[in-house]
């Protein structure tokens, strides 16, 4: 532009006015636009980590983020502020200093420094770095939630018709809990098996007692009418510290005996006595009854082992808190054991008997 281009009201101070109000606006902008999306992007997960830390600043953010409606009101109102009412006045002024020619110029290119330096730039930042910026922010949003409060019950106000439906459930569900530890892993904040450990724990509620039992074929039982004399070379050759003792037949279970006991009066004296007077009342389940059912029941019941019903009353195998903790662990052995998966033996027993394998 040559100087016989320029306006003669375009004086050097017009100039440094316009650039002022066009800077104000832009920074003031890109500042609520980046803490809008902060806000919006700020992982409640870590926030209360950091509160149960004692952070001052991660409290004061989480009273925000369980009431975002009013803060954010707060911030677009801020924005549409610099945005509107700053374009008013810097319009104002570039009218007075420029002709329609460099008018339209300087319209389009304020228009492309708001959009690109005020919303996608500021946006963008907002989201990479929410946390951070979240908890820098926290302090000026209360204030200017609190200052702009008669605007905001205004406004409020106007709305509310529009805002009387159901809301959509805002807890965090299973499948984003799964892919919050999976990202979690792969970002090197939790380990592998941490990870897998989270992904099981939802599992439970799948697996059924029917699943991860001890099949009737492999558990060990004692007839109740056998004296514990009569009884010792069973109870010592057993590698169970339970076993279920029964009357006439498997199906009539009269409780559970723990195998130290029964030790225990032997060698105080009680040899003649049966086996069935040292049982425990044991609790059935269903084959149906989940894996974190059970878990729960074994906690309430303080008790290890259960026996699981079939759908016809008979005994389909028995259940223990072993079995529901290697569904999370995977397999726990022992030095007694000989067979790390019982079921699958039973399965593999039975094929071999239908096909005629000894």
């Amino acid at each position: 532009m040559t100087e016989t281009d320029i306006p003669p009201s375009f004086a050097p101070e017009t100039a440094v006015t316009l650039l002022v109000m066009v800077l104000v606006v832009l920074l003031g902008s890109a500042l609520a636009s980046g803490t809008e999306a902060a806000l919006f992007s700020a992982p409640m997960v870590r926030i209360r980590a950091l509160v149960e830390d004692g952070s001052r600043r991660a409290k004061m953010l989480f009273d925000i983020k369980e009431n975002l409606g009013r803060p954010i009101a707060g911030v677009v109102i801020l924005n549409n502020v610099f945005n509107i009412v700053g374009s008013i006045v810097i319009g104002g002024t570039a009218a007075q200093a420029l002709d329609s020619t460099w008018l339209g110029v300087f319209s389009g290119v304020l228009t492309f420094l708001v959009i690109v330096v005020s919303e996608i730039i500021p946006k963008t930042i907002g989201e990479r770095h929410s946390l951070t910026i979240s908890l820098a922010v926290a302090a000026p949003v209360k204030v200017l939630t609190v200052v702009l409060m008669p605007v905001i019950w205004f406004i409020e106000r106007l709305t509310g018709p529009l805002d009387k439906g159901e809301l959509g459930s805002q807890g965090i569900r299973e499948q984003e809990i799964k892919i919050l530890a999976k990202d979690s892993h792969q970002a090197g904040g939790i380990s592998r098996w941490e990870a897998d450990l989270v992904q099981k724990v939802f599992h439970l509620k799948e697996q059924t007692a029917n699943d991860i039992m001890t099949p009737r074929v492999s558990m060990t039982s004692l007839d109740g009418e056998r004296t514990l004399e009569d009884a010792i070379t069973d109870v010592m050759d057993s590698v169970h510290s339970r076993m279920i003792v029964v009357g006439e037949s498997q199906d009539d279970v009269i409780g559970v005996v723990l195998r130290h006991e029964l030790l225990t009066a032997l060698a105080t004296g009680a040899s003649q006595s049966r086996v069935k007077d040292h049982a425990r009342e044991v609790h059935t389940v269903p084959q149906s009854v989940s894996a974190q059912e059970l878990l729960s029941s074994f906690r309430a019941r303080r008790e290890h082992l259960h026996v699981v019903r079939d759908e016809y009353g008979g005994v389909a195998g028995i259940v223990t808190l072993e079995d529901v903790l290697e569904e999370l662990t995977g397999e726990i052995l022992d030095e007694t054991d000989k067979v790390a998966d019982l079921q699958e033996k039973a399965r593999r027993d039975q094929q071999s008997k239908r096909n005629g394998v000894g």
